[in-house]
C-alpha cells in the first residue's frame, strides 16, 4: 500500500465511524504498577555514609580471609593459557604500566590489569562463593581495588571498607533477582559483580551520593556473563570484565558523567530487564545491620560448589574403606536439580569441562582422594582410569535435597554397598575452612610461582590488611620478582 492509499483508507475509516458504524470498545487502561522503592538511591546513600569504624570485627576478619583466598587463586591461575592469550590480545593496545599482574612480571594500565587479574582469579573456579546467589564475591571487587591501590595510595582501613561494601552491593543486588535472573541465563558473578566493582572503586574515590548513583547506573548498563559459557575460557572473562566495567563506571562518574539515578529499579532498569522477578527489599533491608560477607564460603575443591557435596562424600567413603577404582562396580548419586543443570557434561574433554562434570568429579574424588587444580588438568580428565570410572557413575534427582546436599552410594564388586549423606560439604559456611586450611590452599596454589619467603610475606600482608598504611603493598608483593 502506497502512502496516498494509506491516507485515503484511513480517512474512510474515520468517515465510517462518524456515520455510526459500531466500533470496538477501547481497551481498558492497564492497572498501573506500584512504584518500586528507590533502591539505587538508598543503596548509594548507605555506601557513601558507611565508615570503616562501623564494620563489625567479624566482617573485617572475613574480609582478610576472602582476600587471602582470592589472592591465592589469582596468583595460582596467573600462568594458565587463558591469561597468556588474553595478555597477548590486550598488550598492543594497553596504556601505561600502572598496575601489576599477580604472579607475573608484566604491568598494564589499571583497566586491563583489573581485567586480567579478575580472569586469573576465576580460571580455576576455585574462588570464594556466596551459596545463596552463586556470586563469586571477590573476583570482580578485589582486582579493581588492588589496581586502584597501586595507582593511588589507599589505606588498609579504606581498602577493607570498600571491599566489604562492594561485596555488600553485588550480593544484595543479586539476591533481589535470584533465582529468576540465573534461570534466564545470566551468570550472576558478571551480571551483578559489576556493581561490586563500581561501588568499591567509587568508595575509594570518595564520590558523593549523586555521583555514587551515577556510578551504580553506569554499572547497571554494563552487565556481562552468559551461563552458556560455563566450561570454556569465557566463564573467567565474566568477573574480569565486571571488574573492568565497574572501575570504568566509577571513574566516569567521578568526572561528572551522568546516568539514570534509578538504574537498578526503573521500569527499563537493570532488575526489570535482566529478571522476571524483583525483590527490592533484599537491596535496601537492614543495611548496616547485617553483612553479605558473612555468607562467603571458600572452596577446598577446584570446581563449582554444586558438586562439592558429591566430592566430599566420595572422598569420605574412599578414605574410610581404602577404595581403589578396580573395587567399584558403580557409583550412584542423588543430587539437587541444579547439579545436573550446571554440571551434566558426560564426556568432558578438557580440564575446564571437567569442572562441569559431576560424573568426572565423583570419579576423581575416589581415584585421587582430592580435587584440587591438579585433578582438573586436561591430562587428568582424559586419563583412561578416570574415564572408565566416570562411565560407571549415574545420577538421579533428589527432590527433597538442598543445593548443597548429596547422597552418595558406592556399590562394590564384592557385593558391599556404601552410603554417605552430605548435609553441608566442607568449605561451606556451616563447615568452614579454617585459617590454617586457607593458608595451606594458598601455599599450594602459589608454589612454583612465588618463592617461599615472598609467599609467606604475602600471606602476612593479607591477614593484616586493615593495619596497612598502603594496601598497594599487597599487589606489589603478589607480582613475580
Amino acid at each position: 500500500m502506497n502512502r496516498r492509499s494509506f491516507i485515503r483508507n484511513t480517512a474512510l475509516v474515520g468517515t465510517t465511524a462518524a456515520a455510526g458504524v459500531p466500533q470496538p470498545a477501547p481497551a481498558a487502561e492497564p492497572t498501573p504498577r506500584p512504584a518500586p522503592p528507590d533502591a539505587t538511591g538508598t543503596l548509594a546513600r548507605f555506601i557513601v555514609s558507611a565508615r570503616f569504624e562501623d564494620l563489625p570485627e567479624a566482617a573485617r576478619t572475613e574480609a582478610a580471609r576472602s582476600l587471602l583466598n582470592w589472592m591465592g587463586v589469582a596468583v595460582g591461575g596467573s600462568h594458565h593459557e587463558t591469561i597468556d592469550i588474553a595478555l597477548a590480545a590486550v598488550t598492543p593496545f594497553a596504556g601505561p604500566p600502572q598496575a601489576g599482574l599477580f604472579g607475573r612480571k608484566e604491568r598494564l594500565d589499571i583497566m586491563n590489569a583489573a581485567l586480567l587479574n579478575g580472569i586469573s582469579s576465576h580460571v580455576f573456579d576455585f574462588d570464594d562463593t556466596d551459596l545463596l546467589t552463586a556470586v563469586h564475591p571477590s573476583a570482580p571487587v578485589v582486582p579493581a581495588l588492588l589496581a586502584m591501590a597501586e595507582y593511588r595510595k589507599v589505606s588498609g582501613h579504606d581498602f577493607v571498607n570498600a571491599m566489604v561494601l562492594g561485596i555488600e552491593a553485588e550480593c544484595r543486588i543479586a539476591r533481589a533477582v535470584t533465582p529468576a535472573m540465573q534461570d534466564v541465563g545470566w551468570h550472576a558473578t558478571g551480571a551483578a559483580g559489576v556493581f561490586g566493582a563500581a561501588v568499591a572503586t567509587a568508595k575509594i574515590l570518595g564520590l558523593d551520593q549523586t555521583r555514587m548513583c551515577h556510578a551504580i547506573g553506569l554499572a547497571a548498563t554494563q552487565p556481562v556473563g552468559l551461563r552458556e559459557m560455563f566450561g570454556s575460557m569465557t566463564k573467567s572473562f565474566h568477573p574480569g570484565r565486571a571488574a573492568q566495567n565497574g572501575m570504568l563506571a566509577a571513574l566516569l562518574a567521578e568526572k561528572g558523567y551522568t546516568s539514570s539515578l534509578h538504574g537498578i529499579e526503573a521500569k527499563r532498569g537493570w532488575a526489570n530487564v535482566l529478571s522476571t522477578e524483583q525483590h527490592y527489599d533484599a537491596i535496601t533491608g537492614d543495611l548496616g545491620k547485617t553483612y553479605e560477607i558473612f555468607r562467603n564460603s571458600y572452596k577446598p575443591f577446584a570446581c563449582g560448589l554444586v558438586v562439592h557435596a558429591v566430592i566430599d562424600g566420595c572422598i569420605q567413603l574412599r578414605n574410610e574403606n581404602k577404595l581403589t577404582p578396580d573395587m567399584i562396580d558403580r557409583i550412584d548419586l542423588a543430587v539437587h536439580p541444579i547439579v545436573l543443570e550446571l554440571t551434566s557434561k558426560r564426556n568432558p574433554r578438557t580440564g575446564l569441562e571437567g569442572k562441569f562434570s559431576v560424573y568426572y568429579a565423583a570419579a576423581i574424588a575416589v581415584i585421587a582422594g582430592q580435587a584440587g587444580e591438579a585433578q582438573f588438568s586436561d591430562a587428568a580428565v582424559t586419563d583412561p582410569v578416570a574415564v572408565a570410572l566416570r562411565d560407571r557413575v549415574e545420577t538421579t534427582i533428589g527432590k527433597s535435597l538442598a543445593q548443597d546436599q548429596a547422597r552418595v552410594t558406592i556399590k562394590l564388586k564384592d557385593g558391599r554397598v556404601l552410603n554417605r549423606f552430605i548435609t553441608h560439604a566442607v568449605g561451606s559456611v556451616q563447615v568452614p575452612m579454617t585459617n590454617q586450611q586457607l593458608e595451606a590452599k594458598f601455599t599450594n596454589l602459589v608454589a612454583g610461582i612465588l618463592p617461599d619467603d615472598r609467599a609467606r610475606h604475602l600471606i602476612d600482608l593479607c591477614w593484616n590488611v586493615e593495619r596497612s598504611d598502603d594496601a598497594g603493598d599487597i599487589a606489589r608483593a603478589a607480582a613475580a620478582a
